[in-house]
Parts: C-alpha cells; sequence; structure tokens
C-alpha cells in the first residue's frame, strides 16, 4: 500500500520553500550593499592618493615658477608640459580619471587670477570618510559630498564664498 503525504505536510514544505528563498534574496542584498559599501572605500583612497598628486603637481609648478609670473597653471596640461621653460619639465605624469566617476574630466578651481587653485572630484555621492586625513589634507574633514574635496596648495574659501570658480 502506497502511503501519500496528507496536506498540512505539503504546505509546510512550501513555506518551508518559499521562507529559504527569501532569506536567500534578503543575505544577497546585504551583501550587495557590503560590497558596495567596499568599492567606495577603495574609490575613495584612490581619490585621495589621485588627488594627492594633482596636489603635489600644484606645488611643484609653484616652486619652480621664477620671478614675476604666476605661480599656478592656466590648464591641467601646463602640469603635464610646463610652457615656461625651453627643455620638457614635467609636473605630473599623466590626467588621471576620476576613480568616482570614471572620466578624466574634474573640476577646476580657479582663482581670481583665472588661474588654477584646486581640482575636485565631480561625483556628487556622499563622502564615507570623513576624518583621519593626513595633515596636509585636513580640510577634507567633515565634508559630505566627494566634490566637496578640494586638492589644493592655497588656501581657498569654503564652498559657495564667492571666490574661486568652480566648474
Amino acid at each position: 500500500m502506497l502511503m501519500t503525504p496528507s496536506k498540512p505536510q505539503r504546505g509546510m514544505i512550501y513555506l518551508a520553500l518559499l521562507l529559504s528563498v527569501a532569506l536567500i534574496g534578503g543575505v544577497s542584498a546585504v551583501g550587495l550593499k557590503v560590497a558596495q559599501t567596499i568599492q567606495t572605500r577603495q574609490a575613495e583612497a584612490e581619490l585621495l592618493a589621485i588627488g594627492l598628486e594633482f596636489r603635489n603637481a600644484l606645488q611643484s609648478y609653484a616652486e619652480a615658477t621664477p620671478n614675476g609670473i604666476p605661480p599656478a597653471p592656466e590648464s591641467l596640461a601646463e602640469l603635464l608640459r610646463d610652457p615656461r621653460y625651453p627643455g620638457v619639465r614635467r609636473h605630473l605624469r599623466r590626467i588621471y580619471h576620476d576613480p568616482l566617476t570614471g572620466k578624466a574630466d574634474w573640476g577646476i578651481i580657479r582663482g581670481p587670477d583665472r588661474r588654477i587653485a584646486g581640482i575636485h572630484s565631480l561625483s556628487k555621492g556622499a563622502t564615507i570618510k570623513r576624518d583621519g586625513f593626513p595633515g596636509e589634507l585636513a580640510a577634507l574633514v567633515g565634508k559630505d559630498s566627494h566634490d566637496q574635496w578640494i586638492f589644493s596648495i592655497f588656501d581657498l574659501p569654503p564652498a559657495g564664498a564667492g571666490k574661486g570658480e568652480r566648474k
């Protein structure tokens, strides 16, 4: 004689299957959120390294400036090949891509003389890192979005204070 499960048992198996699918979906969603956070942290670390490269290039450009000439470049291309010297003089090897946007486009902060005073990411995303910056990047403490991370050797007014131009 063949025994068949009663109706309540069939419903329990179906319910257990639905619960396990929901559990797997929930765990996957949490895993994706963690992976996204890790990826953003890595992109922020890369942005800080690239920002320091730009900052160091602006510093090198300013230090190599002959007397009577403005100490800031008119364009990022001048950091690649300094036009003030007859030979090839580089302050930056290449224009890096922004790790948050994936593009070589950067926000440019211009001083009153229309020369580059600093750069920033064009990403409006919220920052994860808000403190613990090295001394030369202490101005980044407490900034809420990546486009507020300005890499410069000059003292710049806070965003929206009227001086400088954001592009």
